[in-house]
Formats: C-alpha cells, sequence, structure tokens
C-alpha cells in the first residue's frame, strides 16, 4: 500500500468519525476508490489504537464500519443460517 493511498484512507476515517450521525454512507460514497480491503484493515488499525487510548466509542463504531464494509466487499465469510 502506498503512503498516499494510506494517507486518504485515514483522511476517510477522520472524515468518518467526525461526520453527523447518519451521513456516513455519503461520506464512504465519496471515496469508491477507496473502499476495498485495504480501507478495512486501516479501519481495524485504528479501531485498535482507538481501543488502547481508552475511546471506546469511537474503536466500537469504526468496527462496525469494518465488519459492514466486509460484507459489502464480500470480504466477510457469511454463514448460512442450516450451519448454525
Amino acid at each position: 500500500m502506498s503512503e498516499q493511498r494510506e494517507d486518504r484512507y485515514f483522511n476517510l476515517i477522520d472524515r468518518l468519525l467526525s461526520c453527523p450521525n447518519g451521513e456516513e454512507p455519503q461520506v464512504l460514497d465519496s471515496e469508491p476508490d477507496l473502499l476495498d480491503a485495504g480501507l478495512v484493515k486501516t479501519l481495524m488499525q485504528v479501531a485498535t489504537m482507538m481501543a488502547h487510548q481508552d475511546n471506546q466509542d469511537a474503536a466500537k463504531f469504526l468496527i462496525f464500519l469494518a465488519r459492514q464494509l466486509s460484507k459489502d466487499l464480500g470480504l466477510y465469510p457469511q454463514v448460512l443460517s442450516e450451519q448454525l
């Protein structure tokens, strides 16, 4: 991952953390080329950092976003209800 791309991921994450509640989809839609596995990985890295800094709410929010994005990108394994 290039440093420039990583900076763009961090910028997008900053925008997600500071946007009004409910506007996250618009923020994500504004950078469609960044919606990939690299963003999911960066979201998890930042969430881990936030958790270590006792910012649990931000960490949970970023983990939620990473999980949703993973599902949308087909990166998150789907468990079939028949297997449960």
